[in-house]
Parts: C-alpha cells; sequence; structure tokens
C-alpha cells in the first residue's frame, strides 16, 4: 500500500502548531509535516477579543518579577501541574521575543521596554497585546516562518485515527476531504494542536468551522484532565466573538427583547443601585470569564443574568452602545466604584455615550465590528453565554507528551491550565508547549516500524474507517444543542445524566457502509464531538462541584427568587484544587481517576551543576 513517511506530523495550522513544525525543522534532526483540515481555518487565526491578551514575564516597569513568581501564579490557579507551570514561565520571554523578532508588533515604550497591564488573576500587569487581533497576527507570522522554512502542508485532510504499535504512535490515518478516500502516514510522534473541542457548543464564540478533534486522542487511549473546567463567557452570536475587556469597560446597555417586540432593561429589574450594576458591567471587563466564585460578589452576576434572559426567559439580548444604561442623560462617573471611575478618568472617557468612550479608549475594537459587517455605533450586538476555552485537554507531562508515547498536544488541546488561569495565558502556553514537544522530540533517536508491519497495521485499521452515520450533520446541531443546555455554566445533575444517555445511545448508531465523502466528513466530525462531549459529562457527573467555570443548580434547576437560594455550594469545592480529575477511554468504556496535582518543581539550580549537565545533555529529556 502507498503511505507517506515522516519523523514527526503536527496536525493543525494554528499558532502552536506552527510554531511545533517550525522548531523541529530549525532543529533539523528530523523530517516534519504539517496536516490541517484548513489551512485558513482555525480559533488562533479567526478569533480575538476587544484587545487579545498575550501574557508573559513582565519586561517593563519596576515590578520586581521573576520565573518563580510567575510560575507559581500560574500554579495559583488550582489543578495545575507544577512542572508544566515552571515551564511555561520559563520560557515566556523567549517564546515572546520569537514572536516579536518575527514581525508580530508587540507595543514598547520609547526606550525599549515591553510595558503591560494587569488581566484577571494576574497581580503583576504581565499582560500585552498586538490589538483585538494578537493571535491572527502570531499566527501569519509563524505561516510565513513555515514557508520561509519549507515546511511541508497538507491541507484539506481530517486525521481520523492515530496508529499505534505496542502502544506507541507509528502512523496516522486522514480523510481527504475533497474525495472521501484515505491518506497514510508513516511517523515515530505526532504532535495534536488542533484546539478546544469547540464543536461540542452550540452556544459558541469558537469560529464557525473549528470543532477540535480531542476525540482523536480519546480514541488513541490518551488520558484526559480537568475537562469540565472551562472559561464561559458573554460574546456576540453573529459575528461570533467576545465582548471583553472595553467592550464592557465603556458600560454599554443591555437590552432584552422577548417575543412580542418588547424591551427591557433587565439589570434594572435586580440592582436597586444602578451606579452598583455599572460598576459590575465595568468590571466584567477586566472578570470576563463566568466564575461561580464572582457571582455572589462580584462581575458573573452579570452573565448569570444574561443566562437567565436568554434560558429562562427565552428573551434574545443585546448591548446598545449608542445610549447610556438606565435612561442617564449623563452618567455621574463618581458614583461608580473607585476601580472604574479610576480608570475611566486616567482613559479620560468620563463622557458621553458608550461608543464614544469606547472610541476613546480603543477604537480598533469599534473598527474590528465595523470589518465583520456590523456597525455597533448604528446598531445594537446580540449576545449570549457562551464557551470560549477548555481549560482542561490531554494530560501531558513537563514535555508536553500524553501517556501514549510518542503522542503530544500543545496549545489549547492540552490540558495544562486547571481551574482558573491569568487572562492571556493560553497564548504564552501554546508557544512554550510546541517548543517544548518539539525539542523533545528532535533530540530523541526512534525507529520507524518496518514496512511490512505498517502495512499490516494499517490495513487493519482502514477497515473500520469506513463508516457512516445517518443525517450527521443534524445530529452534530441536535447534540449541540443538547450539551449547551444541559452542561456549560449552568449545570444540574439530572439533565446531565439525560444528555449523558442520550450521547452513549448516539455513539451506537454508527454504520459500516460506504458514503459520499461529505457525509464521511460529517460522520467523522460527528463521532469527534460525540467522543468529547461523553467525556465532558462523565466527568461533570464525578465533579458535582459549584467551582471554576460552573454552578450545579439545585435538582428543579430553576432559579428562585435570591441569588443565595439558587445555587448549591459545596464545601469539596475549596478543598478541591489539589486534586486533578482525569478520565480514560479503554476497551470501550471510560473510566476516572484522580491525582494529586504535581508540585512546583524545587530543584537545587546551583549553576555549575547545571551547566554541567547542559553540556553533558543529561538530566534534560
Amino acid at each position: 500500500m502507498d503511505f507517506l513517511t515522516f519523523d514527526a506530523l503536527v496536525i493543525g495550522s494554528g499558532a502552536a502548531g506552527f510554531n511545533a513544525a517550525n522548531t523541529i525543522k530549525k532543529l533539523g534532526r528530523k523530517s516534519v509535516a504539517l496536516i490541517t483540515e484548513g489551512v485558513n481555518c482555525g480559533t488562533s487565526r479567526n478569533t480575538g477579543s476587544d484587545k487579545q491578551t498575550y501574557y508573559k514575564l513582565g519586561l517593563g516597569g519596576d515590578s520586581p518579577d521573576s520565573v518563580r513568581k510567575m510560575a507559581q501564579n500560574l500554579f495559583a490557579g488550582g489543578c495545575t501541574d507544577g512542572d508544566t507551570a515552571l515551564c511555561e514561565a520559563a520560557l515566556s520571554v523567549k517564546c515572546f521575543m520569537h514572536l516579536c523578532e518575527l514581525g508580530v508588533e508587540f507595543p514598547c515604550n520609547r526606550y525599549g521596554e515591553y510595558v503591560g497591564y494587569k488581566t484577571d488573576h494576574d497581580p503583576y500587569a504581565r499582560a500585552t497585546s498586538a490589538g483585538p487581533l494578537t493571535s491572527h497576527y502570531m499566527t501569519n507570522a509563524l505561516e510565513q516562518e513555515a514557508k520561509r522554512l519549507e515546511v511541508p502542508i497538507f491541507d484539506g485532510l481530517l486525521a481520523v485515527e492515530i496508529l499505534k504499535h505496542n502502544g506507541e504512535v507509528c502512523g496516522l490515518i486522514c480523510l481527504e476531504k475533497a474525495t472521501g478516500n484515505f491518506k497514510v502516514f508513516r511517523c515515530t510522534d505526532i504532535i495534536l494542536a488542533t484546539g478546544g473541542p469547540a464543536g461540542i457548543y452550540a452556544h459558541s464564540v469558537y469560529p464557525e468551522g473549528h470543532t477540535g478533534s480531542t476525540g482523536l486522542a480519546i480514541k488513541a487511549g490518551a488520558s484526559l484532565q480537568n475537562m469540565t473546567e472551562w472559561q464561559y463567557g458573554l460574546a456576540s452570536t453573529r459575528p461570533r466573538w467576545n465582548v471583553s475587556g472595553t467592550y464592557m469597560q465603556c458600560l454599554p446597555c443591555f437590552v432584552s427583547v422577548d417575543e412580542n417586540g418588547s424591551e427591557h432593561e433587565f439589570l434594572a429589574d435586580f440592582f436597586e443601585d444602578i451606579y452598583e450594576a455599572l460598576s459590575l458591567v465595568f468590571l466584567k471587563g477586566y472578570q470576563w470569564p463566568f466564575d461561580s466564585k464572582k457571582v455572589l460578589e462580584g462581575s458573573s452576576v452579570i452573565d448569570l443574568l444574561v443566562y437567565r434572559e436568554t434560558a429562562i426567559k427565552k428573551r434574545r439580548v443585546y448591548l446598545d452602545f449608542t445610549k447610556n444604561p438606565f435612561a442617564l442623560e449623563k452618567i455621574e462617573f463618581e458614583k461608580l466604584s473607585a476601580e472604574a471611575y479610576s480608570y475611566l478618568n486616567n482613559a479620560f472617557a468620563c463622557f458621553g455615550t458608550p461608543i464614544e468612550r469606547l472610541t476613546k479608549m480603543n477604537a480598533p475594537a469599534v473598527e474590528l465590528y465595523r470589518s465583520k459587517g456590523v456597525d455597533i455605533a448604528r446598531e445594537r450586538l446580540e449576545i449570549a453565554l457562551c464557551a470560549q476555552h477548555n481549560n482542561g485537554g490531554i494530560a501531558v507531562d513537563l514535555w508536553w507528551q500524553s501517556d501514549v508515547k510518542g503522542l503530544f498536544a500543545a496549545g489549547e488541546c492540552a490540558g495544562t491550565h486547571g481551574i482558573s488561569r491569568p487572562g492571556g495565558s493560553a497564548l504564552n502556553a501554546g508557544q512554550v508547549g510546541s517548543h517544548r514537544a518539539a525539542q523533545y522530540i528532535s533530540a530523541q533517536n526512534k525507529e520507524y516500524v518496518c514496512e511490512e508491519e505498517f502495512e499490516k497495521i494499517s490495513e487493519s485499521a482502514l477497515k473500520e474507517q469506513y463508516i457512516f452515520y445517518p443525517d450527521a450533520k443534524e445530529k452534530i446541531i441536535k447534540a449541540q444543542s443538547r450539551m449547551s443546555n444541559s452542561c456549560a455554566a449552568i449545570r444540574n445533575n439530572q439533565s446531565i445524566q439525560t444528555a449523558l444517555e442520550e450521547t452513549l445511545c448516539a455513539l451506537d448508531g454508527f454504520e459500516t457502509v460506504d458514503c459520499s465523502a461529505k457525509e464521511r466528513w460529517n460522520t467523522f466530525k460527528l463521532r469527534d464531538i460525540l467522543l468529547t462531549q461523553a467525556a465532558v459529562l462523565i466527568c461533570a457527573a464525578d465533579m458535582n462541584i459549584s467551582r471554576g467555570s460552573a454552578i450545579y443548580t439545585a435538582e428543579n434547576g430553576k432559579l428562585r427568587k435570591s441569588l443565595d437560594e439558587i445555587f448549591r455550594f459545596s464545601s469539596a469545592g475549596a478543598n478541591a484544587a489539589d486534586k486533578i480529575q482525569q478520565i480514560k477511554f479503554s476497551d470501550g468504556r471510560f473510566e476516572i481517576l484522580w491525582r494529586d496535582v504535581r508540585p512546583l518543581p524545587d530543584d537545587n539550580d546551583f549553576f555549575e551543576n547545571v551547566w554541567r549537565s547542559y553540556r553533558e545533555n543529561k538530566n534534560i529529556f
């Protein structure tokens, strides 16, 4: 049979994927190819926010920052392993400066300092931004480097099966979108850089067409961790875009519209003090992701009130930037919280309407929507509480290798974040993780499975790939809606169990027959989504704790009069940050286990000892 041979394959054409392939190529010891469903698709290239954040070690000002302090802040998020946190801190400057050298225009002052700002869970103002499209600029720059390095790129391929020999990676089967035929690769290592499992939710800010491939790793037997830990946040639905940062800090008007067209400025129904409401809307810009700890005291009450309008009252919710909230002709800014007033005053934005304040503080944020066909200076913006990022993912070690030898994960599909993380740390983690995986792969001396044995493995696996699911596209839409309704920011055990039963039943509906290229493509997409949903639902049922990004409602699932009556908070939630929940698919069933976090390393880094080990290449890999 015909197959292609490379030492390493990188699956995914986002910022992490290109960086992984480029690093292997530059190290010069291994052959590498990049495989992608669509080189112009994906979250890195097609998403952002008001000013998309990149989190790195402090490189400006007088804050007494250090690698160890940054690692401790990453580790403090809960359910985060100390060794990967230390790696993300230690390599943050190297990876950040690499992007700068490639032409990503992160701002610096006249002296060359890369000054920063504080983001959520960030005590040291480490955040920076190249604007609303930071990850887009990163991906473009890394793609240009890949072209310069002549990295082979196979476009229009969907990875459907990781091949193994004696439990280790030996190859990959891909589906050609155009023809429905299969293409087989032989390799010794694979780096998954396919982003988060975006396809499992209907209410999503992930770009259209990005579904992720977490099911590929599940089927290969890789362990996942922290799969209940997501980021959900307010986002516009058309276009899909985060409304964080200055979109909130400019104090827009929140309006819901019922089925009869009646309008409701619903924040006024909950807050007696309108300036308390406005202060929390402002704070929503900092504390953008929904956080169970910030419901009773904090800005996440805004998310919850939006959810109540859309999910419970079945209304559509809009941001109106053309007028001030609560029919205020003029906002008395000094009545805001001290933090909100200080920020707006320093930004010279204590005047006018929301769109005027937004334009003053962040004109590119206005132009971004205009470039997508929406003029928020004239029209309302429909929003919802949407899935934005998976903080969990494939369990990896300090070289970003999974428990399947030869299978690595980098970017959002790697589960290195835990319960909460500093905003923008995902972009840093993707660059560091892809670099670490590439570095490890390049240092190993591994042999291919012989051609005769590989043909046997491939031919056996190919027989199982001719699967078909009737109406797969419609089933995807149904599965996504089921997931958003049962297991997003607001959850309850009864709906989780019902959704799990329906998901497992759907997984039994695949047939082994021939079909068209489009039907086969949708079938594999459905299988990946259902496998991932099943893993998340099983983890959610086992977790049963209101923590991080999710709240479990009372058993009847209904909202009551006051917030403190709505939710039951488990004391276990406060004590579970040192335990990581893992799940593994083996012999047709999922198994859950809990383990302790790996602590922050405390090595004796006496310079001469490190230098000697580095020279001798010992104790590194």
